[in-house]
């Protein structure tokens, strides 16, 4: 304990603090995503969400999708409502996999057709990992919503812009703006820019 520094004397909460997200549009439209109580885990709010669906098109029929930290897992979830034909989470965190892995069976993805495969890893790794994208082939859209204290931002869009096709998406979570200046060397480009409270959310495409 720090000199001169109070503590206060009031005792935990006996019971964790729940939240939840939901899904905003498609299959699943309304359905309710869990948000685990766990330092640094910011699930994208309901209208940062719907903002970025506005941008893509609401309609993801045939997206192949890499949500690279999932956390809650509610943007690869929202995608996957939407109608992509792939979605794959990834997340470190071995409680967060276990958890979305409920989500996933309380949804019945697999009953309904709906592709979505969780990885327990690193999400800069699993798109390195990831076969490079052809002229006619490889992600449509890849998320990137990595803890803001860890500096990952450039690497996690250069292993991103390595496995979009061209034209494709990134959206990025960050506490600052990403300018046209410091995407250009990656081979991206800002097509979207929105600040909300304390993120800037960015969707980029690949030139």
């Amino acid at each position: 304990m720090r000199q001169g520094k109070q503590v206060s004397a009031r005792a935990p909460s006996a019971t964790p603090r729940k939240h939840a997200v939901r899904i905003i549009g498609g299959l699943w439209k309304r359905s309710k995503l869990p948000v685990a109580d766990k330092p640094g885990l910011r699930p994208t709010p309901d209208r940062v969400r719907e903002t970025l669906f506005n941008w893509l098109g609401q309609d993801l029929t045939g997206w192949r999708c890499v949500d690279a930290f999932a956390g809650s897992g509610a943007l690869g979830f929202e995608a996957a409502s939407r109608g992509a034909k792939e979605v794959t989470l990834v997340e470190q965190d071995a409680a967060l996999v276990a958890q979305l892995q409920k989500i996933k069976d309380h949804l019945k993805a697999d009953a309904a057709g709906v592709q979505i495969t969780l990885r327990r890893g690193d999400g800069i790794a699993a798109l390195a990992g990831w076969p490079a994208a052809q002229p006619q082939d490889g992600l449509d859209l890849v998320f990137l919503d990595p803890p803001f204290d860890a500096q990952l931002f450039e690497p996690a869009l250069k292993a991103a812009a390595r496995v979009v096709k061209p034209g494709a998406c990134i959206y990025l979570e960050a506490p600052s703006e990403w300018t046209a200046e410091q995407l250009a060397p990656l081979g991206l480009a800002p097509h979207r820019h929105l600040k909300a409270g304390a993120v800037h959310a960015h969707l980029l495409r690949r030139e």
